[in-house]
C-alpha cells in the first residue's frame, strides 16, 4: 500500500461518526488513524486514500466560500473497488443512496475501450462517490 499517494482528498463532513461508518462499514475502507481532537479521520482502500473532517470541528479550515448543504456537489469521486458486489449489497442495506445502480458499461479511451463495472452513491453530505473495477 502506498501511504504517500499524490492526491488525497480532504472532505469536510456534517457528522463525521456518520461518515466513517458509511465509509468503513458501508464501502470498505479502513482507518490508518484519526485525531479525535480534531475531529479528522484518515482513511484507505487500497491505494486510494481520503480524509475526512468535521465541518465545524477545531481543525483547521480550508475554504473559499461558506459551505452549504449537500457539501458534495460538483465532486464526483471515483474509486477502484476490489469486491464491488459486496459493497454494493452493504450500501444497499444501510439504505444509501444510489444515484447510479450497480451496472456494466464500455468506455471509449482513446483508440481503444475499456469495460467497466461501477455503482455511484451518494455520501451522507452529498459527496459521490463512483465504486469501479476495469476489465480492458
Amino acid at each position: 500500500m502506498n501511504y504517500r499517494p499524490a492526491l488525497v482528498p480532504e472532505l469536510d463532513v456534517t457528522n463525521l461518526e456518520r461518515s466513517c461508518r458509511f465509509y468503513i462499514d458501508g464501502v470498505g475502507f479502513t482507518a490508518l488513524f484519526s485525531r479525535t481532537e480534531e475531529a479528522f479521520c484518515y482513511l484507505h482502500l487500497g491505494d486510494a486514500h481520503l480524509m475526512l473532517e468535521q465541518a465545524d470541528g477545531p481543525g483547521r479550515r480550508f475554504r473559499t466560500a461558506p459551505l452549504e448543504p449537500p457539501y458534495g456537489r460538483g465532486i464526483n469521486l471515483q474509486i477502484a473497488h476490489p469486491d464491488l458486489e459486496g459493497a454494493a449489497d452493504r450500501l444497499q442495506s444501510a439504505n444509501a443512496t444510489f444515484v447510479v445502480p450497480l451496472e456494466t458499461r464500455t468506455y471509449r479511451t482513446g483508440d481503444s475501450q475499456v469495460q467497466v463495472t461501477q455503482l455511484v452513491v451518494a455520501d451522507p453530505d452529498g459527496y459521490l462517490i463512483r465504486l469501479q473495477r476495469s476489465q480492458p
